[in-house]
């Protein structure tokens, strides 16, 4: 096993030298020290280590530890850096910059959040993009974000449409009109996709699968049974009712 690199020496350029070696060494604990000891100890010095490391880390949790250091430095030194990422043709490099810009959670990124980015061709990219779309969209934004995230219903496998889900719901009730409007669509995957987010929204102990399987099978019956459950879902239950006794 290879042995962990001490940060603390009085040569700042060796100490620096010393970490930006860690952080590719083979042993990934040796990688996970160095990022940690970087983020103890913040240094602008190791800003391009940090990055350039972020694109390439195999590691979840190295890379995780990889953001937590680019946080502990000052942000107008990290975010004009950061931002040059989210352009970057290796798609690991973008989705870990939109990762890293969650977590340092300045609202002036928003603007740097485009529509490409939330339609990345990249599964893993387009994800990360939606989350940190809804924890930098100003208030006034959140509806037209919520119209462009209901454009992506429908799209990938189950994480990726659990994503989607939880970024429409976390955006709260400005997603209930594009909810009602997808779950309309001929598209059938796309109005399943946007009935299990609603049920998930209003009820969120419901569980993801089962509430995929629940808009399928409302979906599969037909418009009117949809408008019926619709209809059912909304009505207020009346003090002597309890939801075990409702009507269904």
């Amino acid at each position: 096993m290879q042995e962990v690199v001490p940060i603390n020496t009085t040569d700042g350029t060796d100490r620096n030298t010393r970490v930006a070696r860690a952080l590719s060494a083979e042993d990934g604990s040796v990688r996970l020290q160095a990022a940690l000891a970087a983020g103890t100890h913040p240094d602008p010095a190791f800003l391009e280590a940090l990055v350039g490391r972020c694109a390439v880390e195999p590691d979840f949790f190295v890379r995780d530890m990889l953001s937590w250091a680019l946080t502990r430095l000052p942000p107008e030194v990290t975010l004009p850096r950061v931002r040059r990422e989210l352009g970057a043709e290796r798609a690991q490099a973008r989705s870990q910059a939109l990762h890293t810009l969650s977590k340092i959670g300045d609202r002036s990124a928003w603007a740097w959040i485009t529509r490409g980015m939330l339609r990345d061709a990249d599964d893993e990219v387009a994800r990360t993009a939606w989350r940190v779309a809804v924890v930098l969209v100003p208030e006034e934004e959140k509806e037209d974000l919520a119209g462009e995230l209901a454009g992506q219903l429908g799209r990938g496998d189950r994480e990726v449409r659990l994503s989607l889900s939880r970024a429409l719901i976390d955006l709260g009730d400005v997603t209930e009109p594009v909810l009602a409007k997808a779950s309309a669509s001929p598209d059938l995957e796309v109005a399943a996709h946007a009935r299990a987010t609603e049920l998930l929204r209003r009820d969120p102990e419901a569980g993801f699968d089962a509430a995929v399987e629940e808009a399928k099978r409302i979906v599969a019956l037909g418009p009117a049974h949809a408008a019926a459950s619709d209809e059912e879902t909304a009505r207020p239950v009346e003090p002597d009712e309890t939801p075990e006794t409702a009507e269904c």
